[in-house]
């Protein structure tokens, strides 16, 4: 479960790009708080436009790679329909020889869109760690949340938190509260009150003020700032927190998910307040507008030739199928993702959509300027080369083993100097009749003796 916890990721190697993304996502913080704007949904925007930047290089050689592909397709599958059903090792062998032959005049690597994809899959579970663990990150949310933290733990250890009756706050216990329970087990008060941040962050804004009712967390400050928003009787905000304005962006808490959002916004409307209803229409536009946005980049996205597909192998048409469903499921899981989540995660899912949908049109229009006729016989060419150059390489190798075999077949004079030197040895081996038991030389003895029994 240690890819849950908001304390930092400490797994080999994949740490170090969650350390590296996450220095980026507090520079931004810190850039948006020097003029006046600490806001994490805004910061959660631009850390999305700086990484998908960052990433162009890659989503262009990405998206080259996939449009070579379609035009290299039916040649695969013409060589594939040649050898179909032809099991045996000659044809197998040929098959692969003319598959690699249309890859190398393409110029492209059977395995390169595996490798685009092992390149992305960690920065992109890195930028969900980062999000997720905003505290740990960022040091002046971190910080303002340690202030609480330290105070609770002050009063009994972090016990009400441990075990409170409140089934979201044991929920989000049990869920993130990793090194808070590993930190009361061992005694270490460090883990212990990282692992109270780790829930805190968690948190509803409901459940917040209940810990904060428990605690007496009123009044807490940070830089001469309250860090909880402070309520009047009758619920009226008086002064708004740090944490709230951090957390605060067009009226939504990104901390809260949509869901929650939605029950407190409808709970709050049948009550009589009538300004919940943009919290709830913008709780439902988060999941909405993921779905959209994902949707949209599908379409953008280069479209296999289905028709292709169908009237090649069985392979090909069973991949096309898989695709389409799996583009038809994306928005979908997106939707539901970004409903059950913390806001958030659907304001990266979104702001990251957008931004990769306006980069995937610059993208297909630079795509499509390129004379991918003049880069596939470039490609030929360096082929040609390298065939030529791997040729010369192996005439070299045969020469120069043909020249060390003509020597040896020369002078079979080596050969019979070399079996009298071995023979004198072996005799001379068998004049030593006080070899040691066990030694190498009575082992030898023992084996001439039985080769003479035998012959």
């Amino acid at each position: 479960m240690d890819f849950i916890i908001l304390t930092q990721n400490s797994t080999p190697i994949f740490k170090y790009i969650v350390w590296v993304l996450g220095k980026i996502m507090e520079g931004i913080f810190f850039l948006i708080d020097s003029i006046g704007l600490p806001n994490i949904g805004l910061s959660i925007i631009l850390f999305t436009i700086v990484i998908n930047l960052i990433m162009l290089p890659l989503t262009v050689k990405q998206q080259k790679f996939s449009k070579l592909s379609a035009k290299m397709n039916p040649e695969i599958q013409a060589v594939q329909a040649k050898y179909k059903g032809k099991k045996d090792n000659d044809s197998m062998l040929a098959q692969n020889a003319e598959v690699q032959a249309v890859y190398a005049k393409y110029g492209v690597s059977p395995t390169g869109s595996c490798a685009y994809l092992l390149i992305q899959m960690p920065i992109m579970f890195a930028l969900y760690r980062v999000i997720q663990n905003m505290p740990a990150y960022v040091t002046k949310i971190g910080d303002t949340f340690r202030v609480l933290a330290d105070k609770i733990y002050s009063v009994d250890g972090g016990n009400f938190l441990g075990n409170s009756n409140v089934e979201s706050i044991s929920r989000n216990v049990t869920m993130y509260g990793k090194s808070f329970t590993q930190g009361i087990e061992s005694g270490d008060t460090t883990m212990t009150v990282n692992g109270i941040i780790d829930v805190l962050n968690k948190l509803s804004t409901s459940d917040i003020a209940t810990v904060s009712a428990h605690y007496g967390l009123d009044g807490l400050t940070f830089n001469g700032k309250n860090i909880l928003t402070t309520l009047s009787s009758t619920g009226e905000v008086i002064s708004k927190g740090l944490i709230d304005t951090y957390n605060n962006f067009l009226g939504l808490n990104v901390g809260n998910s949509p869901w929650y959002m939605i029950k407190e916004s409808w709970t709050s409307l049948t009550g009589g307040n009538t300004k919940a209803v943009f919290v709830l229409i913008g709780a439902i536009l988060v999941p909405v507008l993921a779905a959209a946005t994902q949707w949209i980049n599908v379409k953008l996205m280069p479209q296999q030739d289905t028709s292709q597909a169908s009237s090649g192998n069985d392979q090909a048409a069973a991949m096309a199928s898989s695709m389409k469903t799996m583009n038809t499921m994306m928005p979908l899981m997106s939707a539901y993702f970004c409903l059950t989540l913390a806001s958030g995660l659907g304001l990266y899912w979104i702001a990251g959509a957008i931004v990769r949908g306006i980069l995937q049109i610059a993208i297909n229009k630079h795509i499509d300027n390129m004379d991918f006729d003049d880069i596939i016989k470039k490609n030929e060419v360096k082929s040609k080369k390298k065939l030529e150059q791997a040729k010369a390489q192996q005439e070299r190798i045969n020469a120069y083993a043909a020249m060390n075999t003509k020597k040896i077949s020369s002078n079979p004079a080596n050969y019979k100097n070399t079996a009298v030197s071995d023979d004198s040895n072996a005799n001379s081996h068998t004049s030593v009749t006080n070899a040691k038991p066990g030694s190498m030389m009575s082992k030898a003895n023992m084996v001439k003796d039985y080769n003479e029994k035998n012959h």
